[in-house]
């Protein structure tokens, strides 16, 4: 009977111990609110050639109505990958008109793999 009671008890252990694990790992990749600005580039020229500025804006304008992923080069050297909201792609839609200038995102931060991203809620132009 003893013996039960201890198996139980290191079972009730290590699944309280598992859920509080996973509680504290999944507050770790909730997404953070964030604000940029920067530069609105096609990832495609930016990382392949650097191409970027007012000379490469009518590139940039037509890699994005293309589909050619987009991110934002921040004022201080960050580079994030801009991603639509599947349940609200305006926002989305509106920085890709932006491609090529300076521009304030604000969205959800993630990062996955190495590659930092930001869900787009809103964008301006500055």
């Amino acid at each position: 009977m003893n013996q039960r009671l201890t198996i139980w008890s290191s079972l009730l252990l290590f699944c309280t111990c598992m859920l509080a694990w996973a509680a504290n790992g999944s507050a770790q990749n909730a997404p953070d609110d964030v604000t940029v600005q920067g530069e609105i580039v096609d990832m495609a020229c930016y990382m392949a050639k650097g191409s970027r500025g007012a000379a490469h804006k009518a590139c940039a304008v037509m890699c994005a109505k293309r589909g050619v992923p987009i991110g934002v080069l921040t004022d201080n050297g960050e580079l994030y990958l801009l991603l639509d909201d599947h349940n609200n792609e305006d926002p989305y839609e509106a920085v890709k008109k932006l491609a090529g200038e300076r521009a304030e995102v604000t969205g959800k931060k993630i990062e996955k793999q190495g590659v930092a991203g930001i869900v787009v809620g809103a964008a301006k132009g500055l």
